[in-house]
């Protein structure tokens, strides 16, 4: 990973899901993470989970497309967008969206984290949230749907 790690400064995103699932919240950050020029590291730990991403990324938009691959099916270090078991950015991203709910130290390692998790999944984000509250290079945001469904950023 580029650069010192001691001096870089981590921005961890929590999203809480609460109107809009996983399938239309991930698209549009991934969107947004590429059309910047910065590339993604999807991770989740089930296969069928990984699969419907991979999917969900073909189809979600008709008009739009969204170049991504799964770890070790294509050119992975050419893929803006990979979709990954663990955390390996063989495609040379900074960024990691964590979309099972399962926090992972690890993902301090990039520059920025999106972690996702449903109404099941609060404690362990809370447990993650309050791990985090003293690290020295980390800058965290809690982001919460409004009754419209727009995110807002709420901590």
């Amino acid at each position: 990973m580029a650069g010192d790690p001691s001096e870089r400064t981590v921005q961890v995103d929590f999203y809480h899901l609460t109107r809009m699932p996983l399938e239309r919240a991930l698209p549009q950050v991934a969107e947004k993470v590429v059309a910047n020029g910065a590339r993604l590291l999807i991770v989740a730990a089930e296969e069928a989970l990984r699969l419907a991403i991979d999917r969900l990324l073909w189809s979600y938009a008709p008009s739009s497309f969204l170049p991504h691959a799964r770890l070790g099916e294509a050119d992975d270090g050419r893929q803006p967008v990979l979709i990954a078991g663990a955390l390996d950015a063989a495609n040379g991203a900074r960024h990691v969206a964590l979309v099972d709910g399962e926090w992972r130290d690890d993902a301090l390692d990039f520059d920025r984290v999106f972690h996702f998790f449903a109404e099941d999944q609060i404690a362990p984000a809370r447990a993650a949230w309050k791990a985090l509250a003293d690290h020295p290079r980390v800058t965290r945001r809690y982001w919460k749907q409004n009754e419209s469904g727009r995110w807002e950023q709420a901590a």
